[in-house]
């Protein structure tokens, strides 16, 4: 069935790319779907009408339905390595990959993907149930376009659909829903360790692997292409750096991402599937909040070293690739490997001096580098809080006084930094615009859910005025507004402690 021509087309790239690495499959939207939230900013990002999408037919479309016929739906397969072991076949049990968009004012291309639209042959294989629940589902829509806001490299979220069913998680029933999310792609390391070992289709004259490198190195490296290099040695190297600048990003906000499995490591280098996410409120490297890390695998902490062991997966699955000599090959990725950590290093110590006024002078001044390398053991000894550490130092000006040391912690040592800082004079005037004010902090955004569930639950189908509130401070996080100073505060330490994600399946 053709669509009316003022519904967008969309792309069927990957689907006909590596047919291999997937299984053609027709969402299932529920028994009464009903748009519940749509991100008209994003939607006007991508070249979309707002109106249009709130309408049944651009609903439908949305979720999948009456797409036009040389659209081709399908839920990806991948492998991965789960809390550090090997799953030769994942797949997404319960998220379907609609097709590429593009936007018909810029060019550029994303997936338009469903999270929760149905039992997919992955999903049945794991006993899943293929719904979400609408929760989990409200929680990736707040916090990815809160990271977007900050800056942080990640998919999006467009719309939250309600299903018209309940889904049973643990001993409660609860309201089903759909997320409709973009992302620059669903390439996955996993998807490149399922490739090394899948065989091509007859109809298909290339190796798999070689294909998905080079569809990734279009979509997201496409200069990279023109490299003399072989192109798995560039996608290695534009994954490696990509991966280090966002676990970079994810370590100066105090974000933990809970599940670093390589089926969740994305080529691109956005953050992708904010299950049992979380954010630290006093710094602490051993903070774990989701409930299925019981080793702390995910630590806050553990995240750069986590991801530096995923991506020597990635390199163990490109290896073929790299060069034909084993030993050469072995050679060449295990060099790109080690560059994540300076990389990381790099990038991560930048930002921090960018957010402490002294970016001009970081790359000449040996003070300055061993006063911000000295920030994460000082903040560890002081457990503070992140955002208000940095946000305190943009409100300082003149001569440190007793009570600058709140900034810091009541000790000589937080004291001494402070005497340092000032005395290299940082640039105090720019810190507001560099150094969020609201960030999702997890007892407000488990507020903010809640709460919108029991409106859902109540059958007045809209989201809390909780969550409208958080949506709208996040989501302008530099933004001072008046009578939120409860917003800024980092949750009682009773909440802390006892605080624990889920990964909503």
């Amino acid at each position: 069935m053709s669509h009316s021509p003022t519904v967008p087309r969309l792309g069927a790239e990957f689907a006909h790319t590596l047919p291999e690495l997937s299984v053609p499959f027709s969402p299932q939207p529920g028994p009464a779907p009903q748009m519940l939230l749509l991100n008209t900013h994003l939607a006007e990002d991508l070249g979309l009408d707002p109106d249009l999408l709130s309408s049944d037919p651009g609903l439908q479309f949305l979720l999948g339905q009456h797409l036009d016929e040389d659209a081709v739906p399908v839920a990806q397969n991948y492998a991965g390595h789960q809390f550090g072991a090997f799953s030769p076949v994942l797949g997404d049990g319960r998220a379907v990959l609609l097709g590429e968009l593009t936007c018909s004012a810029t060019g550029r291309r994303v997936d338009l993907h469903l999270k929760g639209s149905g039992l997919t042959p992955f999903g049945a294989a794991r006993a899943g149930d293929g719904k979400a629940a609408l929760g989990p589902v409200l929680r990736e829509y707040l916090i990815s376009e809160a990271m977007h806001a900050l800056g942080i490299a990640t998919a999006r979220a467009l719309a939250v659909i309600l299903t018209g069913e309940r889904v049973v998680r643990g001993r409660e029933t609860l309201p089903g829903a759909i997320l409709v999310r973009v992302a620059d792609s669903h390439l996955r390391v996993g998807s490149v360790q399922l490739a090394r070992h899948v065989k091509p289709r007859s109809d298909q004259s290339d190796e798999v692997l070689d294909r998905l490198i080079r569809l990734a190195l279009t979509r997201h490296a496409p200069d990279r292409l023109e490299s003399d290099r072989p192109a798995a040695q560039e996608l290695l190297a534009h994954t490696v750096h990509a991966q280090a600048e966002l676990v970079a990003s994810w370590m100066r906000l105090g974000f933990v991402h809970g599940v670093m499995n390589t089926d969740n490591m994305t080529l691109s280098g956005q953050t992708i599937d904010y299950g049992p996410c979380a954010f630290v409120d006093r710094f602490d490297p051993t903070a774990v909040y989701s409930s299925i890390d019981t080793n702390g695998r995910y630590a806050f902490g553990n995240q750069p070293a986590v991801a530096e062991w995923n991506l020597s997966r990635l390199a163990e699955a490109l290896l073929p690739n790299i060069d034909p000599d084993p030993n050469r090959a072995l050679e060449i990725a295990e060099h790109q490997v080690r560059e994540f950590a300076p990389a990381f290093v790099d990038a991560y110590e930048r930002g921090l001096a960018a957010k402490v006024g002294l970016s001009e002078r970081y790359e000449d001044d040996h003070r300055v580098r061993e006063l911000v390398r000295e920030l994460p053991e000082l903040w560890q000894e002081t457990r503070v809080d992140l955002t208000q550490f940095f946000l305190g130092l943009s409100r300082l000006a003149g001569t440190i006084d007793e009570t600058d040391t709140d900034v810091l912690g009541e000790t000589e040592r937080a004291r001494t930094w402070l005497t340092q800082w000032r005395a290299l004079e940082p640039e105090t005037s720019g810190l507001q615009a560099l150094n969020p004010r609201y960030i999702p902090r997890n007892h407000l955004v488990e507020e903010a859910l809640a709460d919108s569930v029991s409106e859902v639950v109540a059958r007045r189908d809209r989201v809390s005025d909780s969550f409208t509130t958080l949506w709208d401070l996040v989501t302008h996080p530099y933004d001072w507004k008046p009578y939120t100073e409860r917003f800024e505060q980092p949750a009682p330490e009773s909440f802390t402690h006892s605080f624990q994600t889920f990964c909503g399946t």
